[in-house]
């Protein structure tokens, strides 16, 4: 038979309004905005304080300061939470025998087998204590069969709490929660379904897995099989990868500027795009050029940690401008960029400075180009370049 398995979900509460109030004990109590000037920023993340009157993440700041005028607004260190981040991080790594990191404030742990040693709810609750004790920031945990459930249990906890979904049980939890509670199911989904007459999970449940394929798709039999509890995705181990990098040969030397520049400006674009589907941010930057001699060089640079493309593209040209001349009396056969000394953390995460139109922005650009293929919304600088011999992913790093 089978063994059961044993996923436990865990989530800092309000991360980086906690991680200012352990450096700005002033800030407990209070509401808490934090994010972008007030003007065209917006919320990074926000306390249960500013919550109580509609806050939300991702909402411009003029908006939540409408709504919660006596919020105070810290702009945010994302050195700060990548330490605390860290620090959460070694200890689940020193406490369990597998765990998947799935943003800087959540995670996944695979505790399956260890009721043959000493009992997996037991090991899962002292490890919350571990790591509230030891970072002194609260977390909040969730503990079921699979991911999706753990997930959602971990959302009803909050804040600060725990809940274990027994086996069985996990369609009747499910059942009279709202349909945005399910992962994966977005603001357009939710509505959709909304004007089907579904806003409970109880009726996804109930509808035949048909009707849903065809009003969504593929991802119509996905959002039943969450409605239902269902869910075999495995936890996937996690690592650190220490860098992405991609490089281009030319089929000849060439010394054309404009045409190297815009190898480089496509080359970035598509690494700052991996780095945000895969939740990283650099703040390494990196230029190689190598001459028709196969003369090889390399420049660097450190930046605040970033996977925008607007805050990388410049550093790359800058770096490049520095290491080639047009005047070098030999052409280069090959050109890279490697972005280097990654952390985990959302892009919207640095937008302390941005706007909401450059948030809307990036994130629109990530989901066409991940539902239709990479350069299907790019800078029209990277449209010239030959895409039979461009491999953006010649030479990543794992």
């Amino acid at each position: 038979m089978d063994e059961k398995r044993c996923i436990v979900h865990m989530d800092l509460d309000t991360f980086f309004v906690s991680v200012e109030r352990l450096y700005d004990p002033s800030l407990i109590g209070k509401p808490v905005l934090v994010g972008g000037s007030a003007g065209r920023g917006v919320v990074a993340s926000c306390s249960y304080e500013a919550r109580k009157f509609g806050v939300h993440s991702a909402m411009p700041m003029r908006t939540a300061l409408k709504l919660c005028p006596d919020a105070v607004i810290v702009p945010g260190s994302y050195e700060k939470y990548s330490q605390k981040s860290k620090e959460v991080t070694e200890i689940i790594r020193d406490s369990v025998p597998l765990f998947e990191k799935s943003s800087v404030d959540e995670f996944y742990i695979d505790l399956t087998g260890t009721d043959r040693f000493f009992g997996s709810v037991k090991l899962a609750k002292e490890l919350r204590q571990k790591i509230i004790r030891q970072s002194g920031l609260n977390i909040s945990m969730g503990i079921s069969e699979n991911k999706t459930v753990s997930k959602i249990a971990t959302g009803e906890a909050k804040p600060n709490n725990e809940i274990q979904i027994h086996y069985g049980e996990e369609k009747s939890f499910l059942a009279p929660l709202p349909v945005r509670k399910i992962p994966m199911i977005g603001e357009k989904t939710c509505l959709k379904l909304q004007k089907m007459g579904i806003l409970k999970v109880s009726s996804l449940q109930e509808m035949p897995i048909e009707v849903l394929e065809t009003a969504f798709g593929k991802h119509g039999k996905m959002i039943w099989k969450k409605a239902n509890g269902i869910d075999l995705s495995p936890i996937i181990p996690y690592s650190e990868a220490k860098s992405v990098s991609s490089e281009n040969t030319f089929g000849e030397d060439t010394m054309d500027i404009k045409k190297l520049e815009t190898t480089l400006v496509t080359m970035t674009e598509q690494l700052s795009s991996t780095l945000r589907k895969r939740q990283q941010m650099t703040s390494c930057v990196s230029i190689k050029v190598r001459y028709s001699n196969f003369d090889t060089h390399t420049l660097q640079h450190h930046i605040p940690y970033t996977s925008a493309d607007h805050s990388l593209i410049p550093v790359v040209k800058d770096l490049f401008r520095k290491i080639y001349s047009p005047k070098h009396p030999l052409p280069l056969r090959l050109i890279g960029v490697r972005l280097s000394s990654l952390v985990h953390g959302n892009y919207q995460i640095r937008l302390f400075e941005d706007t909401e139109e450059r948030v809307n922005l990036y994130q629109a650009l990530d989901r066409l180009n991940g539902k239709y293929g990479e350069k299907t919304v790019c800078r029209a600088v990277g449209l010239g370049l030959d895409r039979r011999r461009f491999n953006p992913f010649n030479g990543m790093e794992i």
